[in-house]
């Protein structure tokens, strides 16, 4: 830890180590947060970052869990990674090890300057890294080729907020309405779903020779059939010919010869300069806006105690994927990991809160905050 510490300036604290809690180094601590277990259920339900409180919570569904997350907040910012998986847990753990660490060495480069080239840089290192592995474990592990991971990053850089996205994953803004008391929900991310008509139009201009780019099989679009992301880190059978062969399993492979790549790691980046009447961010994977719209999600959080927002959202999920099905929340308590998954699916949430004397200060908290979920649930 202490020679991870080293690596963790400029985006991070300089005055040294606060504590080993910090999964990436960097003397982070779990800013003041206890973690609790629930059955299936990870949580910290309050804790302090850089720019004001978190709160955060993880339900496995998963055989595996295959979400990763993690907040690390320090002198020049806060970073925030929610990686929802497919296929398998390794895509979402390389990226939970790796791509915070590309951006902290990028953002180094230029003094702890953060833009959005730094954070496009930051995934496309993440990408050609996880792409060298599948290279590295081809005649070992084929199968790795057919796992991939969605990946959505917030990054406070001074009073600028970046949000970066690859998949279906989802940030929403609650924002104060005037002096009403009201609280108004934004969604700051673009999700790449081939259910949504824009990214299937998107895709067909991407590849107009293609008729089957996008097809609809039992009510749900997917790409060539099979997945339903077009962006994501990994996936790379989907990307390179080489690996869209024998010996990965036949229903990944493409009838076709693959002239170019079908998904993307190109991430959409937008930033998004905070304001006073800016409340807080909820940061979620997809399993949680299946079953809560961004706006019920927002009066969920805003109506009660910011200790366990995280963990209430979750809850609140599971209660709506209960009632779909008929049952009653308790029995579906019950029901354990892989069998879980056909009521719903993980599900991972980041709440922050803003802190705006700390923000348009340019203050951050004491200590560094460096925090990796539910690792233990392997």
């Amino acid at each position: 830890m202490n020679l991870l510490s080293l690596c963790w300036k400029p985006f991070g604290h300089e005055k040294g180590n606060h504590g080993a809690n910090g999964v990436l180094g960097g003397g982070g601590s779990s800013g003041g947060s206890k973690e609790g277990k629930d059955g299936l259920l990870w949580y910290r339900d309050i804790g302090k970052y850089g720019s004001g409180d978190f709160s955060m919570a993880v339900i496995q569904a998963n055989q595996v869990l295959e979400d990763q997350s993690q907040i690390e907040s320090g002198q020049y910012g806060t970073f925030v990674g929610i990686y929802d998986g497919h296929g398998g847990p390794e895509t979402a753990r390389y990226v939970c090890d790796h791509l915070f660490k590309h951006f902290r060495a990028i953002a180094a480069e230029s003094q702890g300057v953060v833009t959005a080239e730094t954070i496009q840089r930051a995934f496309r290192q993440t990408e050609e890294g996880f792409t060298t592995l599948v290279s590295e474990s081809w005649s070992t592990r084929p199968n790795i080729a057919t796992v991939g991971t969605c990946c959505l990053v917030g990054v406070i850089h001074q009073q600028t907020l970046f949000i970066a996205n690859l998949g279906d994953s989802r940030v929403v803004l609650g924002k104060k309405v005037g002096n009403t008391g009201g609280m108004a929900a934004l969604q700051l991310s673009t999700e790449h779903n081939a259910n949504i008509a824009a990214i299937r139009q998107e895709l067909k201009e991407l590849h107009p020779n293609d008729p089957q780019i996008v097809v609809l099989k039992h009510g749900v679009w997917r790409v060539k059939g099979i997945i339903q992301v077009s962006r994501s880190i990994g996936d790379v059978y989907m990307k390179h010919a080489r690996y869209n062969r024998e010996p990965i399993n036949g229903k990944f492979r493409l009838p076709e010869p693959m002239n170019m790549p079908i998904l993307s790691a190109n991430p959409t980046i937008i930033s998004h300069d905070l304001q006073p009447n800016d409340s807080f961010l909820i940061f979620a994977s997809d399993g949680l806006w299946e079953h809560l719209s961004n706006e019920k999600a927002v009066d969920i959080v805003h109506s009660h105690p910011r200790a366990g927002s995280a963990k209430r959202l979750v809850k609140a999920a599971l209660q709506e994927a209960a009632r779909k099905r008929e049952m009653r929340y308790s029995d579906l308590q019950k029901i354990d990991k892989k069998v879980r998954r056909h009521f719903h699916d993980d599900i991972t949430v980041i709440v922050l809160f803003f802190n705006h004397d700390l923000i348009f200060r340019g203050a951050v908290q004491d200590p560094p905050v460096s925090i990796r979920s539910a690792l233990e649930h392997r």
